[in-house]
């Protein structure tokens, strides 16, 4: 494998394994036992707040930790990822604009203050952990909105960066988790990020990769809950074992309520394993959060309540009802509703497989591998059925 290549494709891969990122996330090493006002007791907290969707807060925690120690690169990358996650999750142009400048201004903090930290300590595995998320941070940017040049250029240091805070700190469970995802997910590459990746031969390693996910979501620090949401993640869609996602996002659901994508996924565990009672109901409690409008149930978030009522009646075989719904899902065709909406046309296609009306099926699934942004299982699943045509049994 050729140095730059292998850089290259490693933050690729990494951007498509998150492919929802729910979470802002960094790895400090070092004692549990974090004073209430020290430095990595505010990072500790901020991340909390992220994870359940409490940005304002999240923001204000990373601020005061970069007043205790102006010169860590690690506050400074974190801020960059919490407004990846906050470029990812608005409902406006405007806003995302403000968000695409504060994670270019973060990234140059991170980097500026993490070169200084090296040269008078090469061996801080931190400031080179902190350096590579705050260009995973920019490349996510650039890969979401096609800017190639940009990936490319930021994507350059990233694995070495990785590696160089794992020789430094080999004890360090969260480091695997990011090893994991590569292992595991390297033959999901689609579009650019398959032609890419085609330029060399990438060893996955998916029992392997499961295995180091699986350790980060027992023993981690700061990633273990990351890791536990990407592990249920891969239980429900790729492994196929409900019953193995499901206490895991019943657990992640409890400790962070305002994480709306836990009821969701949640809900959806729940409807593989027909327990079809205990779905409706977590799918009545969304569709009153949003109604009432509480925080963060945005109305925005209608499309995705939609598909789930519509993947309900699929999976119970009422597909009229289901393709109702799934339309419904689909109509909403804003930037933040790609994939939803691409998964949407995909179940529409499979709908149309039932019916043994392949023209149409083969139809929506091209417009799903059409669509920009809906990078993930939707594209990876409608490429399957254009080969083969989807079978009731196969879901």
């Amino acid at each position: 494998m050729e140095p730059m290549l292998k850089k290259q494709i490693v933050f690729l891969f990494l951007f498509y394994c998150f492919l929802k990122p729910d979470i802002v996330f960094a790895t400090i090493s070092g004692t549990t036992e974090l004073s209430t006002n020290s430095f990595q007791n505010h990072l500790v907290q901020a991340i909390r707040k992220s994870f359940n969707l409490e940005d304002a807060a999240a923001d204000t925690l990373l601020k005061k930790a970069i007043e205790l120690e102006p010169e860590n690169p690690t506050g400074y990358a974190l801020e960059a990822m919490l407004h990846l996650l906050a470029y990812e999750m608005c409902f406006s142009p405007e806003r995302r604009q403000k968000e695409k400048e504060a994670i270019f201004h973060y990234t140059e903090e991170t980097f500026l203050r993490g070169q200084k930290r090296l040269f008078r300590h090469p061996k801080d595995s931190q400031a080179y952990l902190a350096m590579a998320l705050a260009k995973i941070a920019k490349a996510s940017w650039a890969i979401k909105e096609k800017h190639y040049l940009v990936l490319i250029q930021e994507t350059s240091s990233i694995w070495d960066y990785l590696e160089a805070a794992k020789s430094m700190d080999p004890h360090n469970d969260d480091v695997d988790f990011l090893m994991g995802l590569l292992h595991y997910h390297i033959d999901h590459f689609a579009g650019m990020i398959g032609i890419v990746s085609s330029l060399m031969v990438v060893e996955g390693n998916r029992r392997q990769g499961l295995t180091e996910i699986q350790t980060t979501a027992q023993k981690g620090y700061l990633l273990r809950e990351m890791a536990q949401a990407q592990l249920a993640s891969i239980y429900l869609t790729y492994e196929k074992q409900p019953a193995k996602a499901l206490p895991i996002l019943e657990d992640l659901k409890i400790k962070f309520p305002n994480n709306y994508h836990f009821h969701f996924t949640y809900c959806l565990a729940l409807l593989e394993l027909n327990r079809f009672a205990e779905a409706e109901a977590i799918a009545s409690w969304i569709a009153k959060q949003i109604s009432t409008g509480t925080p963060p149930f945005v109305p925005q978030l209608l499309p995705r309540y939609y598909q789930l009522i519509g993947r309900m009646h699929f999976k119970k075989g009422e597909y009229g009802r289901a393709e109702s719904f799934f339309q419904k899902a689909a109509t909403d065709k804003a930037f933040y509703n790609i994939r939803t909406q691409a998964k949407s046309l995909l179940y529409i296609g499979m709908i149309h497989d039932i019916r043994q009306e392949r023209k149409y099926a083969e139809d929506y699934y091209r417009r799903v591998l059409k669509m920009n942004g809906a990078e993930g299982s939707a594209k990876i699943e409608a490429k399957e059925y254009l080969k083969k045509p989807y079978r009731i049994n196969e879901k």
